[in-house]
């Protein structure tokens, strides 16, 4: 029973390939043209066969259905006229895809995409041989899933004729359980193991099979159950085929046959409900039923503790059953809880399930070996996971340097040390900096070998020429790739030297060593010079330390200061007087020398400071002049328009103004009353204007002197949770609101759109989106950088400034990501798709990103997310340097630098702060335009403005008082702003 529940659990993921599968076998069979379909055929058939009772078939090696195709085959061949050998295109194309992925491979053999579309198309095309040698190699770098896995198994299963196949598929078996934590591959493989029980030794077999995946698989809550019931029903049946014949032995046979069989039933029974699992009861309630005596109290004590754990686990099972996969954040939670319950096979058991489905995070693995490093200490276990971590996540350095560790904490063969060390060279790491970390790692390892007692050996001699192989290396190889080192401080030669003369007493390399480290640029640095002045000091002689010491004063040239007293202190306790004086005159020298420089450095600072001072008046004069000017030319242009209106106003000559601007001065006209007081205040400048009729351009100063007095839409930033921000629309957008809501509406329902408008009438670019449910302002989010009329528009949530003065909308990440490219140099001309066909060579592209300024105009810039870390560093190597349209690219990961917040100077005038502007919207009155109240009339404004149409920012009370201007009568205020 146990057995046929396991097997159906895994016919879910068979069936659904076999359907197909068996139709194109039945058209094909028809017309059979070579002997590599016949083989395809086969395999497939073998593959997707259930595992159950047709187990004898498979046994033997083909069904009826398979001989009556070979048959076929063989008839094929004798009568070639009839049958011939043809390709048609999808085998043509098949086969030049095979060779282009073969080929890529001999290039970059850790692409995981093709290894697996190899072996899809080397199975469709029966490649058996290829197939297998493929699978090898594939199995050599990655760890398989657990699909590829049962798909290999199959193949080889259908094709295990004698023992020897047998044995070929049981050491597959026992690579393929060492990957993942699978429960579907253990029971697969206690099923096989059934099938040898007639060889020799094959019940053990099957019973070390199946023990092994109850230590494996067991303790898994929801996939443990059909591992203990295939178990237990394997047992069962020993009992019901020896129950018959134990009435016949005498009792010492019995006892020895029947009931210690009847005991290991009982036994598995005991041990299953003593674990928290799903569907605990019904193992329970089977156990009653089939067992004759009562159940043991201490039985029925460990089930009901182990009911009391299941309700422990149940809320982070129930977690993980609710979440979508990876779900590493409901694993994280988990693996905690079991850290604290402190169960190490619980612990295991949970990080090989977080694993199965972040096997590329490579912080989790770097939990998992800490905690088997520090922990459990089982030399297989703990290489095991080591080797696994580097074979999913080969381009994580730290892995690699926690591996090289792991092997020399538990004695693993040097050679074996030193091949490991090779592939992580050829990992593909993605930073220059991790070259010299793998490398450091390595010679730390080397050194430990070295017995520095012996005067020479030959460890010492591999350790000196690892040294300089790594310094080839970083100079050869990481240089070409990353156009750096990676070892700018040369700590590896610095590693070295004091090897050298610490350990083997070796101060003539030590100083070539140290005199090759000064000459890569880092003689200006004082820390590097006091560091080869105590390697002096401690291994070497005074000599020598004074001549470094003075080199030192002559290069130094960010902390000279502490160089020269370095040597003062050094002469005034072990120099001679003349030692003193050539000191004293050397520092004395440098030091002014340096504060000279300092000096002109600072003067030339000064002088460009002032510089910019003098351009900055310049430009306010030029401002001031430019403005004086233009208001002359106004004052004038309006006695001349006056001119023209009273004769345009003689002769009856009203022309129509266009609709646009003549609706904007119908929406602007004041009341009578405001009229006439108009009327009055014009009058104060000795000059009447008519009331009755008045001229376009008339109309038009007056609607825009009257539009300040319009009542304006107050913001509510009560809906600011509804509302959207959108801005660096097209300035000559017509009617927005009519036009954005459509684009806004297939969001949510929209209550309204206010665009915001110049006082002039102008639409200032921007405007508010106010939605009626909260989830439709958030889903409207989703349109920023959608392409308006030629331009992005930006969309951002409506938030107060004044509230939240550090609100920054950025929607993606300024830290380093590993996993996403950036890529500069593209021709402008270049497309989204175009670079995605480029990219889409080297892994699977997420997302592509080209960065357009507000214009909407390419910068040559883009954003390549692929699937994982991989990925991107092999596309990395592959892509930098390309061509693309006569233009070279540069592609590097994406790591870029921090935004920083710009700094709010203070604005102070020369008799204090400075009053604060009325408030137009939400982001206040344009810069050009200008307050038509003299400044002498200024009052500061106590009341707080709230902006139109958004939340306005809080403006700073002054306590400052402004000095009063004398009063001026009507005309001297008229004479003031009619002045030419």
């Amino acid at each position: 029973m146990a057995t046929a529940a396991a097997t159906s659990a895994t016919e879910p993921e068979t069936e659904p390939k076999a359907g197909p599968k068996a139709e194109g076998e039945e058209d094909e069979t028809k017309a059979a043209k070579t002997r590599r379909k016949v083989l395809s055929r086969a395999v497939a058939a073998a593959t997707y066969k259930t595992m159950g009772p047709g187990w004898d078939q498979q046994e033997e090696g083909v069904s009826e259905s398979d001989g009556d195709e070979y048959a076929m085959a063989s008839s094929a061949e004798s009568s070639p006229g009839e049958y011939e050998w043809e390709y048609d295109e999808e085998e043509e194309k098949n086969q030049l895809e095979i060779e282009r992925l073969e080929e890529q491979l001999s290039i970059n053999v850790y692409d995981y995409n093709c290894h697996v579309d190899l072996i899809r198309l080397l199975r469709l095309e029966g490649e058996l041989t290829k197939v297998r040698m493929a699978r090898q190699k594939m199995s050599e770098i990655f760890p398989l899933t657990e699909e590829l896995w049962l798909e290999w198994l199959h193949d080889e299963i259908s094709m295990a004729l004698d023992g020897l196949d047998r044995e070929h598929v049981y050491d597959l078996f026992e690579k393929a359980v060492k990957d993942y934590i699978c429960p579907n591959i253990w029971l697969e493989y206690g099923q096989y193991s059934v099938g040898g029980i007639g060889q020799k030794g094959g019940l053990e077999k099957v019973r070390s099979v199946f023990e092994r995946a109850l230590s494996s698989v067991g303790l898994h809550m929801t996939k443990g159950l059909p591992i203990w019931e295939a178990y237990r029903e394997f047992e069962s049946a020993i009992v019901e085929a020896a129950r018959p014949i134990a009435g016949f032995l005498s009792p010492f046979d019995r006892e020895q046959t029947f009931d210690s069989q009847l005991e290991k039933v009982h036994s598995l029974f005991r041990r299953q409900l003593a674990i928290p699992l799903y569907d605990m009861e019904a193992t329970f309630a089977e156990y009653e039923e089939w067992s004759e005596d009562p159940i043991p109290e201490s039985v029925i004590q460990n089930y009901n503790k182990a009911l009391q754990q299941l309700e422990k686990y149940k809320p982070y099972e129930e977690a993980l059953l609710e979440a979508e996969a990876p779900r590493l954040a409901e694993y994280q939670a988990y693996i905690d809880f079991e850290m604290k319950m402190g169960d190490p096979a619980r612990i295991q058991l949970i990080f090989e399930r977080a694993l199965v489905e972040n096997c590329l995070v490579p912080d989790l693995w770097i939990r998992y070996s800490q905690y088997l490093d520090r922990q459990l200490k089982v030399k297989d276990l703990v290489l095991s996971v080591h080797n696994r971590a580097v074979r999913n996540c080969p381009w994580t350095v730290a892995l690699w340097s926690r591996y090289l560790l792991a092997m020399e904490r538990h004695g693993v063969d040097h050679q074996v040390i030193s091949v490991t060390f090779e592939k992580a060279l050829s990992a593909g790491f993605i930073q220059a900096t991790d070259y010299v970390e793998i490398w450091q790692a390595y010679l730390d390892y080397l050194r430990r070998r070295v017995d520095f007692k012996q005067d020479s050996s030959k460890e010492l001699e591999e350790l000196r020429s690892a040294f300089t192989r790594a310094l080839e290396y970083l100079k050869q190889e990481v240089e070409e790739r990353f156009n750096e080192s990676g070892d700018p401080s040369c700590t590896i030669m610095q590693n070295w030297a004091r090897i050298e003369a610490r350990l083997c007493n070796n101060m003539q390399k030590a100083r070539e060593l140290w005199d090759s480290i000064m000459t890569k640029g880092n003689a200006k640095y004082a820390n590097m010079w006091l560091e080869y002045y105590n390697l002096e000091r401690a291994h070497g002689d005074t000599q020598h330390c004074r001549k470094a010491l003075h080199r030192a004063v002559q290069c130094t040239s960010d902390y000279p200061e502490h160089v020269c007293e370095v040597l003062l202190t050094m002469e005034r306790t072990e120099g001679t007087l003349e030692d003193w004086d050539i000191a004293v005159q050397k520092t004395e020298t440098r030091l002014a020398r340096v504060n000279e420089q300092r000096m002109k450095a600072a003067e030339k600072e000064a002088a460009l400071t002032q510089q910019e001072e003098e351009k900055a008046e310049y430009r306010k004069r030029a401002r001031a002049e430019k403005k004086a000017q233009k208001k002359k030319k106004k004052t004038r242009g309006a006695d001349k328009r006056k001119a023209d209106e009273d004769d345009e106003k003689e002769w009856g000559d009203d022309e129509e103004e266009p609709a646009s601007k003549r609706r904007r001065v119908e929406n602007s006209v004041p009341p009578a009353g405001e009229a006439q007081d108009l009327e009055a205040e014009i009058g104060l400048f000795g000059k009447s204007a008519p009331v009755d009729v008045e001229p376009p351009s008339k109309q038009k100063e007056r609607a825009a002197a009257m539009k300040r007095d319009v009542p304006r839409v107050l913001h509510d930033s009560s809906k600011d949770s509804v509302t959207v921000f959108v801005s660096n629309l097209p300035y000559s957008m017509e009617e927005p609101d009519v036009k954005l809501r459509p684009l806004f509406e297939a969001c949510g329902e929209v209550v309204e759109i206010r665009p915001i408008f110049s006082n002039r009438g102008d639409f200032r670019g921007y405007c508010y989106v106010e939605f009626k449910e909260e989830k439709s302002a958030i889903q409207a989010l989703q349109l920023d950088r959608k392409n308006v009329e030629g331009r992005p528009m930006f969309v951002s949530p409506c938030v107060d400034k004044s509230k939240n003065p550090d609100f920054k909308v950025f929607r993606y990440s300024t830290a380093l990501e590993k996993h996403k490219l950036f890529i500069s140099g593209l021709p402008f001309s270049c497309t989204k798709e175009e670079l995605e066909e480029i990219c889409k060579a080297h892994g699977t592209v997420r997302d592509i990103r080209l960065v357009t300024n507000r214009a909407g105009k390419p910068k040559g810039l883009a954003y390549v997310e692929y699937e994982n870390e991989s990925q991107a560093s092999q596309a990395v190597m592959k892509m930098d340097g390309m061509t693309i349209k006569e233009n070279t690219i540069k592609v590097a990961i994406s790591n870029p630098p921090q935004r920083k917040a710009a700094e709010k100077p203070e604005a102070k005038g020369p008799g204090g702060p400075m009053v604060p502007r009325q408030i137009y919207g939400a982001r206040g009155r344009g810069r050009t335009q200008l307050s038509l109240l003299p400044r002498a009339l200024q009052r500061p404004s106590t009341a707080v403005a709230q902006a139109e149409n958004g939340p306005a920012p809080k403006p700073e009370v002054t306590t400052s008082t402004v000095t009063e201007a004398p009063k001026m009568s009507n005309a001297d205020f008229a004479k003031l702003l009619l002045r030419k």
